[in-house]
């Protein structure tokens, strides 16, 4: 089962409370976390932590941590996080973990409070610390976020910023200028693919709002057609003639 669908089967029979977090990586690497170190591994590692990032074309040094989005970032706070997994497991506490990301399940706002400091105290133990804005105690009939989703007694969607991610790829392959061809649907499907294939496991509830991407992602091609956006270029253009183009319907992804 995927981190996101355990998150939700164990919110489903348990707690009120809940802690979100996230690591930031602080320090040098220490070999210390390996249980079998290997130097041209520790080496390699190194490598990847002082290549430095590229952020907007201008290159930019990395002396502490591990770059945000950096491809070995999921690997090191695995091998470092560990050992939180284990003295998290032997406290008795429930939890979900995916690379830095995770949740520890709480029945009351004390027993949540009294995770933090234990989290705390075991992030300083191996030099890290945890991200005080995306910290929080909260309730799970207010929800809370995690990898990408907006998870609440209500519901489980897609949260606002993925969803403007979402757009903005579409809105950048259907610029006006494009013409409206295999290719283009091509594209555009593996985009609706992609974030369709993630955020329709069976226990989200992303099916309405998925019908209004739908939408508006066939009203963004109607305007690269026709050059211009008017509600009468519904009638000349349905839906049925984006089905024959091959264009994928991201509700039709959604479980029944």
């Amino acid at each position: 089962m995927d981190p996101i669908g355990l998150a939700f089967e164990r919110y489903d029979d348990l707690p009120d409370t809940t802690r979100e977090g996230d690591v930031h990586l602080m320090g040098e690497f220490k070999s210390a976390w390996f249980k079998d170190p290997d130097g041209n591994i520790l080496n390699l590692v190194e490598k990847f932590l002082r290549a430095g990032v590229m952020e907007n074309g201008v290159f930019k040094p990395t002396t502490v941590g591990t770059p945000q989005g950096g491809v070995a970032s999921p690997l090191l706070a695995n091998i470092v996080l560990n050992h939180l997994d284990w003295q998290l497991h032997k406290l008795g506490y429930r939890f979900v973990r995916y690379a830095d990301d995770f949740v520890v399940l709480c029945q009351a706002k004390a027993q949540a409070e009294e995770a933090k400091t234990q989290v705390t105290h075991i992030l300083n133990q191996l030099g890290l610390q945890l991200s005080t804005e995306k910290t929080r105690i909260t309730a799970y009939g207010k929800g809370y976020t995690f990898l990408g989703f907006v998870m609440s007694s209500r519901s489980k969607r897609m949260r606002p910023k993925s969803q403007d991610k979402f757009k903005d790829k579409v809105q950048e392959l259907t610029c006006r200028s494009r013409n409206l061809d295999a290719q283009l649907i091509e594209k555009l499907n593996r985009v609706i693919r992609g974030t369709a294939n993630y955020f329709a496991p069976r226990w989200s509830t992303n099916r309405w709002f998925f019908g209004k991407l739908d939408s508006w992602i066939r009203r963004r091609l109607r305007c690269m057609k026709y050059k211009r956006f008017s509600y009468h270029h519904n009638r000349r253009m349905r839906a049925k003639q984006f089905v024959r183009l091959g264009l994928l319907s991201m509700e039709s992804f959604c479980r029944p």
